[in-house]
């Protein structure tokens, strides 16, 4: 299996990249951090036992490494959208867990959920990419090979017709 970058892809990756790139940078303000944490650790409590600044840390430097995975196009978009996908699917767990983000009975945000609720775009870009990345070679394979099978016939239709 062949894992490359597409070019279709770029625009995409580097909006997404830059996003998230830039949420990471961010982050690293020690108020920011407090705050982070806090929310964070309400909604997933095991969080509570470490240190905010180290959390943040620890946050920022994940989201800079996946901002940079995303912005790179040496890295597979298979392989950067299952990071994203991985860390989209902890920011929806956020969304879905934390009380007062949704109207009661639904998956539609509150008003102060909507800025929780917009990374459901992130896991759709992040499945996105996986897909892509797992069906296209299929398609390429079988393309290639009807390829290969109409030129073998072109080729025999040629030998009867010179002989």
């Amino acid at each position: 299996m062949r894992w490359k970058t597409k070019v279709r892809d770029l625009p995409g990756r580097i909006a997404v990249g830059a996003f998230i790139l830039n949420s990471g940078l961010d982050k690293r303000d020690a108020d920011a951090a407090r705050q982070l944490h806090g929310f964070a650790s309400g909604t997933y409590p095991f969080l509570g036992k470490i240190d905010a600044k180290t959390f943040a840390k620890s946050l920022s430097a994940s989201e800079i490494a996946l901002g940079t995975t995303l912005l790179v196009p040496v890295v597979p978009t298979v392989v950067a959208g299952a990071c994203l996908t991985v860390f989209a699917c902890g920011l929806v767990g956020l969304y879905l867990r934390t009380p007062g983000m949704r109207q009661s009975g639904s998956l539609r945000p509150t008003e102060q959920g909507v800025p929780l609720a917009k990374d459901f775009w992130l896991l759709g870009v992040g499945l996105g990419y996986v897909l892509d990345g797992l069906t296209s070679d299929h398609e390429e394979a079988r393309s290639t090979f009807n390829t290969r099978r109409r030129r073998r016939a072109l080729c025999r239709a040629a030998m009867r017709f010179m002989a």
